[in-house]
């Protein structure tokens, strides 16, 4: 047989599906990270960028010297105010410091008074000498008392034939056929007092009524 004469060469059967192999196996492992979309790759690079954007930014100098200065504003108006409450309280303890003491006085004026009226309707003439004395001493006691009140500012209200006034009266009755307008005080039944304008007790009294 001659050189010309020999068979051919047949192909490998085993190379002819390396192409193929290869191919699947791209397939089944899908897109690598070098083939990703440019939408992919955008959100990688967004997620990555998250972290920073949450950061809280320091306060600056000028924020903090303002905070500071408010701060400090509002402690010292509190204090101002608590000064002037400090002073208001130690003024009205001041001036009405013996409201009570002269609340508890007003019982011993009422008591004098009251000996004082019940002797007037005596004959002054028949008294012996020393009930006379004794009345004299009662009635200096009772003019003593209620100068002492006075120097304290404590007056006395006499508010006969006056308007009723609920914020310095109290009504104890009521009488039609008076010739007097309606809420016209027509008897004081117990003398009220004010203290320099603030009220210690108030009058007790009766006013007219409509007929």
């Amino acid at each position: 047989m001659t050189e010309d004469e020999k068979p051919e060469a047949k192909p490998d059967a085993k190379s002819d599906h390396k192409p193929e192999l290869e191919k699947d196996a791209r397939a089944e492992a899908g897109p690598s990270a070098d083939t990703a979309s440019p939408d992919e790759a955008q959100d990688a690079t967004s997620e990555s960028s998250e972290p920073a954007q949450e950061e809280v930014a320091e306060p600056s100098l000028e924020d903090r010297l303002a905070e500071t200065n408010d701060q400090l504003l509002r402690a010292l108006a509190e204090l101002e105010n608590t000064r002037r409450r400090a002073d208001r309280d130690r003024a009205e303890a001041l001036k009405y410091g013996a409201a009570s003491f002269a609340r508890d006085m007003l019982g011993v004026a009422d008591n004098l008074q009251r000996a004082l009226g019940a002797v007037a309707e005596l004959d002054q003439e028949t008294l012996p000498d020393a009930a006379k004395s004794l009345l004299e001493g009662v009635a200096a006691t009772e003019r003593d008392l209620i100068a002492s009140l006075g120097r304290h500012k404590v007056q006395p209200l006499s508010p006969m034939g006056e308007k009723f006034d609920p914020n310095q009266h109290e009504a104890m009755f009521e009488a039609p056929g008076t010739g007097q307008p309606a809420g016209t005080i027509i008897e004081v039944i117990e003398t009220g007092y004010v203290m320099d304008e603030r009220l210690l007790r108030p009058a007790k009294v009766g006013i007219a009524k409509d007929d």
